[in-house]
């Protein structure tokens, strides 16, 4: 959501700058805007409404000169998308341009403050108070920029990662966070290149990788200024010096393009067999069957004796927690709350110390489940955080955690993370069982050969699934679809019904089919795709008559089968197949097919697979 990309150096910043806009579209934007000083010192801001391409084409007889600069990705919360909302914004002076992911809550009161000090506004946005009130500062202070920042920030309430340039200073590079991610990258020789500074700016770190792997992650409240010098120099709100600490990133370039996939989505979906063997590479010792997690081993008290564990988590994330509830339920003995991370941090929930709060996300920027995990924090409770992105803000914030190590998600869509996310909730679950032994030798082995068998599984499915692109066009017309699943997968459905609508604009709901009674039957009519999780586990003879109860009303059953499978297949008008596994691990496996079902209908229908309308990657701003 929204990104942030500068750099400061002796290379042309342009380039940088789009090269950067464009790894970071797939965050989710509206609008794009670049911002440069060059030879002559004239700071110079284009900006356009839709793709960065747009931007592009806005710029091609501009003055596009210069080796600072900024740019930025917008997604619309105060103000519609256009131009004049667009980032960076210019202060009244036009002596500084600035752009800022996140969200000042106080912004009206401040505007109405500068007017009456005769500042005036170009745009609705919050934004644009935020350059003129530390342009405001700079001139009643009779202070550095630097300093003036400082002062000003501490007026605000909200969130924000920004970037500032000024014009009467073209050597220097200033940010600052609170509350949204700010990634500095460090150039070749500790920041000296041919005996020059060079220094990146990010949002995350895809517009960086290609440049550097050294990099600091800015911490909330904290300021810095970076040089052509070679000087970074970090202080908080309060002035106090911060000692920058220099972290290598684990990424490859080469995670970042699309690998003669169509898109970003389809990639990651047909990459989930080896992702999740990465992922438990280390911690699945299939030859002693044991489980290896070191967030557990160095705090397995805070897990043997939680009096319970609530999970947070929004979205996607929020699918594979309520899995995770079921597993580490059923498998270590502890009840387990899912809570939705937006409405927990607004209630005021029991929470004791005892408590263990698990934080899960893919991006471990989002924003509600940053302020959940700090509610719970106030109250004593233990953190957990799992997320995919090394050195995200939930890492740092939390007590102990797993990464999830299934490599970049660029597909606004998740996939890959979503099965990381499960198999790693599955790896938790186990090594606690295994702890407060409330698993049999016997049974603890038998489920981790299996898990250890699950990508091997996943690979069959998506090879044994082909054709999925052919009759996917069939359901191009339709305005609505049910899922419905049973015991573990009941949030398969709820995850399958999600991608749909994420990505094809199909308004879909998912249900657990015994609640289909109570009120979603009086929907199905010959009209109504009803896709539904059949394997030969659990409670089979309920969903098969779960199914013949739609086909009696005339709905087109698509069904999730297990191998072999003839009755319910003989009763489906379109039938995926996986491979038996135990109940548990089902999930792995049926997502994959409602996966790609998802992508080829909103394929047929013309859809921005990548990029899907008003949906950003990374929720960092309420």
């Amino acid at each position: 959501m929204c990104g942030i990309v500068g750099y400061i150096g002796e290379q042309e910043a342009y380039p940088i700058l789009i090269k950067g806009l464009h790894r970071l579209e797939y965050r989710g934007y509206d609008s794009a805007g670049v911002s440069m000083i060059n030879k002559a010192g004239v700071l110079s801001v284009y900006k356009s409404k839709g793709k960065v391409s747009a931007l592009e084409a806005s710029v091609a007889d501009k003055d596009i000169s210069g080796t600072i600069g900024i740019a930025h990705t917008r997604w619309a919360t105060h103000g519609e998308p256009n131009a004049t909302n667009a980032h960076p914004h210019f202060s009244q002076s036009k002596n500084l341009s600035l752009v800022h992911n996140g969200i000042i809550e106080n912004y009206k009161s401040l505007r109405t403050e500068l007017e009456k000090n005769g500042m005036t506004f170009c745009s609705e946005t919050d934004t644009e108070v935020l350059v003129q009130l530390i342009e405001y500062t700079q001139i009643t202070h009779n202070c550095d920029l630097y300093t003036a920042v400082q002062l000003a920030l501490k007026s605000v309430i909200g969130a924000y990662a920004i970037a500032i340039l000024d014009k009467r200073n073209p050597d220097q590079l200033i940010c600052a966070r609170k509350g949204s991610p700010l990634i500095i990258g460090v150039g070749a020789n500790n920041g000296k290149k041919n005996g020059k500074a060079e220094f990146f700016l990010g949002s995350d770190a895809t517009p960086i990788i290609e440049y550097t792997n050294k990099v600091v992650y800015l911490q909330d409240e904290e300021i810095a200024i970076m040089n052509r010098e070679g000087d970074l120099r970090i202080t908080n709100l309060s002035n106090v010096k911060q000692t920058p600490q220099l972290h290598t990133l684990q990424m490859n370039l080469d995670e970042l393009e699309k690998g003669g996939y169509a898109h970003f989505m389809l990639k990651e979906i047909y990459e989930q067999p080896s992702a999740l063997k990465i992922c438990t590479k280390g911690r699945l010792n299939v030859n002693d069957k044991d489980v290896l997690l070191s967030g557990i081993i160095d705090h397995k008290e805070k897990f043997v004796n939680a009096r319970r564990i609530i999970i947070c988590a929004c979205g996607t994330s929020w699918h594979s927690a309520l899995i995770g509830k079921y597993f580490i339920e059923e498998a270590a003995q502890i009840p387990v709350e899912v809570e939705y991370a937006s409405e927990f941090r607004y209630r005021n929930p029991v929470i004791f110390p005892d408590d263990v709060v698990i934080a899960v996300s893919q991006s471990g920027e989002t924003a509600d489940t940053l302020a959940a995990i700090q509610l719970a924090k106030s109250k004593g409770a233990f953190l957990y955080g799992i997320c995919n992105v090394i050195g995200s803000s939930i890492p740092r914030a939390t007590d102990s955690g797993t990464y999830l190590h299934v490599g970049p998600e660029i597909g606004v869509a998740s996939t890959k993370a979503f099965t990381g996310q499960v198999i790693t909730l599955i790896m938790l679950g186990l090594a606690i069982a295994k702890e407060k032994k409330t698993l049999s030798d016997e049974l603890f082995h038998m489920l981790v050969d299996e898990l250890q068998q699950i990508p091997d599984k996943m690979q069959w499915t998506l090879d044994h699934n082909k054709g999925i692109d052919q009759f996917a066009q069939m359901f191009t017309y339709a305005r609505n679809f049910i899922y419905l699943g049973r015991g573990y997968n009941y949030p398969v459905a709820l995850e399958g019904a999600l991608k749909l609508k994420e990505i094809s604009y199909i308004h879909a709901e998912g249900y657990p089919a015994a609640e289909m009674k109570h009120g979603p039957i009086a929907l199905i009519d010959e009209e109504m795709p009803v896709v539904v999780i059949a394997p030969k586990r659990g409670m089979y003879d309920k969903i098969v008559s779960n199914i013949q109860e739609i086909k009696s009303r005339k709905g087109k059953i698509i069904s999730v089968v297990t191998e072999g499978d003839t009755i319910v297949k003989g009763m489906s008008d379109y039938c995926f197949e996986i491979p038996d596994t135990r109940d548990c691990y089902v999930p792995l496996l049926a997502i994959l097919p409602l996966q790609l079902l998802s992508y080829y209908v909103a394929i047929a229908k013309g859809r921005n697979v990548d990029q899907p309308r008003n949906l950003a990657k990374s929720v960092t701003v309420e």
